[in-house]
């Protein structure tokens, strides 16, 4: 399965991937905390955080740890909640404090096979912010994410 960004319009980023997962299980992978521990971020880092208040106010904070103890770490607070269908949330890389949050939308759609259509639509602060998360290496970091998402998903 391939992982596409693609930046249509002003300051927005897509990510689409489609998953051999119905809607219902890529949901709980993505929402249920020791799903998400196992397929969280890249390999190279260990993942240190992962909270979750899933109600529309709720806070998230999902984060990583390098060997030599740099931290990578996203916040937010969920805005709606739509079970196995939509999440609308904010985002905050926390290392960047003063940065304005990312606003994401996340739907899980059924596929005509039983798997799941998921697409995340950002709207960044500006096509500056959002163009310098590409060019530090976001797409990589997606892509591989993605495919350890996609291989949890098959033990869950």
């Amino acid at each position: 399965m391939i992982t596409l960004l693609t930046t249509p319009a002003d300051r927005e980023l897509v990510i689409t991937r489609t998953f051999d997962a119905p809607p219902a299980r890529v949901w709980a992978a993505w929402t249920v905390p020791e799903h998400v521990r196992a397929w969280y971020g890249v390999s190279a880092l260990t993942t240190t955080a992962v909270d979750i208040d899933l109600r529309a106010g709720g806070a998230w904070r999902w984060g990583q740890t390098a060997p030599d103890g740099q931290e990578f770490v996203f916040s937010g607070r969920y805005v709606d909640v739509v079970p196995v269908e939509r999440l609308d949330y904010t985002e905050v890389f926390e290392q960047m404090p003063d940065a304005d949050p990312v606003r994401v939308t996340l739907t899980f759609d059924a596929t005509p096979d039983g798997g799941t259509a998921l697409t995340s639509t950002s709207l960044w602060p500006s096509n500056e912010s959002r163009d310098q998360a590409l060019a530090a290496g976001m797409e990589a970091g997606v892509r591989e994410q993605y495919d350890r998402l996609a291989r949890h998903l098959t033990v869950m």
